[in-house]
Order: C-alpha cells, then sequence, then structure tokens
C-alpha cells in the first residue's frame, strides 16, 4: 500500500509547526502510521547541515549557491533515507518545508536563476512530489511579531537563525514567490490563512487533506 506525502510551506512564523503536529495527533488517533519530518534536516546528515545552515556562527560568509546546494544535499539524503521508504511502507509523511520552499527563499528570496534552482531540486528529489502541499500564509506584521515571540522561547544555540537576519525585502520577495507556486500548482498547493485562530486553520487543513489519505481504521 503506498503512503501519503503532505508538505508545509509558508514564510517564518506562519503557524506552520503547530499545526502539522496537530495534524500528525489527529491521523495517528484514526490509526495512520505518521513520519514527521523537518527541512532541512530529517537525518543525521541533514540536522547536520541545517545547524551549519541556521545556526552556526561559521556562516556569515554563505553565498546563495553554496545554500542552494546544501538545501538540496540535506533533501536528496531525506528522499533516499527516509521519504521513499516510508511512502513504500504505506506510512503518511507530512514534511515541515520541502522543494517549494527553495523555490521560494533561494529563487526568489536570494534570487537566483530559477532554471537552475529548478535543475537542483529535480536532481535532489527526482520524482519524489507531494500529494498536496499546504502554503501557509500571514501578514508580513505577523510574521514578525510571531518570529520576535518564538526567539524568547529557544534555547540560546538556537536563537540566532540565519534565515531571520535577511531584511525586509528578501521575505516581501520570498512571499511572492510561494504566491507565484501556489499559483501555478492549484491542484497541489492550497492555500491556508494562518492568521486565522488555530482550530480553524485546523478544521481548513484537514478539509484539504481527506482526499489523498490512505484509507486505514476508523477513517
Amino acid at each position: 500500500m503506498k503512503g501519503c506525502f503532505i508538505t508545509f510551506e509558508g514564510t517564518e512564523g506562519c503557524g506552520k509547526s503547530t499545526q502539522i503536529k496537530l495534524l500528525a495527533e489527529r491521523l495517528r488517533l484514526l490509526g495512520h502510521r505518521v513520519r514527521l519530518l523537518r527541512e532541512p534536516g530529517g537525518t543525521p546528515i541533514g540536522e547536520e547541515i541545517r545547524h551549519t545552515l541556521k545556526h552556526s556562527q561559521n556562516n556569515h560568509a554563505m553565498t546563495p549557491e553554496a545554500e542552494l546546494l546544501l538545501m538540496n544535499a540535506s533533501r536528496a539524503q531525506l528522499v533516499r533515507e527516509v521519504i521513499r521508504p516510508a511512502l513504500a511502507a504505506g506510512e503518511v509523511v507530512l514534511s515541515d518545508r520541502f522543494y517549494d520552499s527553495t523555490t521560494a527563499y533561494q529563487g526568489y528570496g536570494r534570487e537566483l536563476d530559477l532554471e537552475k534552482v529548478k535543475a537542483v531540486i529535480d536532481f535532489a528529489v527526482g520524482d519524489t512530489r507531494p500529494d498536496v502541499t499546504l502554503f501557509m500564509h500571514v501578514p508580513a506584521e505577523v510574521s514578525a511579531e510571531r518570529i520576535r515571540s518564538r526567539q524568547t522561547t529557544l534555547p540560546l544555540e538556537l536563537q540566532r537563525d540565519r534565515f531571520e537576519e535577511a531584511d525586509r525585502k528578501f521575505f516581501e520577495r520570498v512571499a511572492h514567490g510561494f504566491g507565484v507556486i501556489a499559483a501555478a500548482e492549484p491542484e497541489r498547493v492550497k492555500f491556508v490563512n494562518g492568521a486565522q485562530p488555530i482550530e480553524i486553520v485546523c478544521a481548513e487543513i484537514w478539509r484539504m487533506v481527506q482526499p489523498v489519505l490512505p484509507k486505514v481504521g476508523r477513517w
């Protein structure tokens, strides 16, 4: 039995982490086997790359090109080590970010050539593509406030995030990039208003993912 692959996307502070955990809990209660992942990361190699990309004190000189390749090195490992075997075993794979983030952040945000970005992504993932992608959108001011609030709860070694150091123009380009992606693939990418109350967002997400879930248990 083939599983299904659901990805969560959006700018910083859009509520992905909260909603992906709520969805995982609901699916498990219904008898689904759930694999919860994050990008970059999800494997021992990927987690080391994540630290280098986001939190290391030695990453200040990182170029957009190096960032693109490191992101996809982590992704290539994750696809082959975790995602493909989990899907083959009939699991529901939930990923906090996948290749749409690379298109939005490195393509639109860092302004790298979009065709080259796509070529690197295609090499990393092959034919492993999400069944549905939930694009969680919040206004820029909501995103900024949530980032500030989150910083106070993080361990000291995680409080510095290289991506969150980017300027407002960068995040405007990222948000625009996500919008372009969603408009280009409306069958796969579902728009979610992440500024709504948590329970309303949760209900909308459930309605959107039900059609792709494998039949199991009481569902």
